[in-house]
C-alpha cells in the first residue's frame, strides 16, 4: 500500500492514517488509491471490528490537491470524475459497512475533507479546528460524499449555509451544529493534535471493548435506513435483533444482565 496512507491493525482496530502532511492530505492520484485500497481491506477484513481515521501534520484534510490539478493533472475534467469515483469507492466501503469508523479530525477540514469527515460514524476534532466547504471559492462544486451526506448530518438549511458562502465552522460550532460529537483541547497545535487521535483512539477501544458486533450492527441499521421504507426498516431491525440474540456473544450479555437482576431483587 502506498505511504500516502499508513494502515495497521491491531487489536481489531484498524488505523488508516492520511499521511501528505506537507499538502494538508490533500488528495492527490496516489492518496485516492491509496484510500481506496485501505478502506477495502479494512471493512473486508474479519479481524476488524473498528476503525480510527486520522491525519499526519498540522490539518486533516484539505479536499483535493487544486495545485496538482492545475499542474500535474492539467485540471481536466474527465480525470478529476475518474479521480473522484476512486475515492467514491473508499466512502462507500466505509458507509456501507457494519464496521464503526470514528475519524480524528484535528487542525482543518475542508472541501473533500468534509465528505471524509462525514463517512465516520463519530468525529472528535480539536477545539482550534476549522471545517468548512470552500468549493465555489475555486469555482467547483461538493464532492466526495459532501451533497449526500451534510444535509443529513445537520440540515438542509444549515448545509446550504456552509456550502453557499466562504466560511469555515469553529470546533464548537461544528459540535453545536451536529456536524462531529465532540472536541478536545490541547497547550498548541500539536499538542491538540495528539489529543484528538488518543481520543479517537479511546472511542474505537470502547467499541472493541464491548459488544463489537452489536455495535457495527447498530451503525449498519442507521447508514442504511434511507434505503427503506418505513416498514421495512422496521422489518429489518426486528430481523437484526433476532440474528443476534442468536449470537455467543449476546446469549452471554443477556445471561449475565439476568443474574444480576436476580441478585438485585433478591
Amino acid at each position: 500500500m502506498s505511504d500516502a496512507i499508513l494502515f495497521a491493525v491491531e487489536e481489531g482496530m484498524a488505523r488508516l492514517t492520511l499521511n501528505r502532511p506537507a499538502r494538508l492530505n490533500a488528495f492527490n492520484a496516489d492518496l485516492a488509491h491509496a484510500w481506496r485500497d485501505a478502506t477495502a481491506e479494512a471493512t473486508s477484513r474479519s479481524d476488524v471490528k473498528a476503525i480510527l481515521i486520522d491525519a499526519a501534520g498540522p490539518a486533516f484534510c484539505a479536499g483535493g490537491d487544486v495545485i496538482d490539478m492545475a499542474t500535474t493533472m492539467g485540471a481536466s475534467g474527465a480525470e478529476i470524475t475518474a479521480l473522484a469515483e476512486v475515492i467514491n469507492a473508499g466512502i462507500r466501503s466505509l458507509t456501507e459497512s457494519a464496521v464503526p469508523v470514528v475519524a480524528a479530525a484535528h487542525g482543518t477540514t475542508a472541501g473533500g475533507g468534509l465528505g471524509i469527515l462525514l463517512s465516520s460514524d463519530y468525529a472528535v476534532v480539536g477545539s482550534r479546528s476549522k471545517l468548512g466547504s470552500l468549493y465555489a471559492n475555486i469555482g467547483l462544486t461538493p464532492d466526495l460524499s459532501v451533497s449526500a451526506q451534510l444535509a443529513r448530518a445537520v440540515g438542509q438549511r444549515r448545509a446550504l449555509q456552509l456550502v453557499l458562502q466562504d466560511r469555515l465552522l469553529s470546533a464548537s460550532e461544528a459540535v453545536e451544529w451536529g456536524l462531529v460529537a465532540e472536541s478536545v483541547a490541547g497547550a498548541d497545535g500539536a499538542a491538540e493534535a495528539d489529543a484528538v487521535r488518543a481520543r479517537g483512539e479511546e472511542i474505537a477501544r470502547f467499541w472493541l471493548a464491548g459488544a463489537a458486533d452489536a455495535y457495527g450492527q447498530a451503525k449498519r441499521l442507521v447508514r442504511s435506513q434511507p434505503e427503506r421504507s418505513f416498514v421495512e426498516q422496521l422489518t429489518e431491525e426486528a430481523r437484526s435483533i433476532g440474528a443476534a440474540l442468536e449470537t455467543p456473544d449476546a446469549q452471554a450479555r443477556v445471561a449475565a444482565f439476568a443474574a444480576a437482576s436476580a441478585r438485585k431483587s433478591g
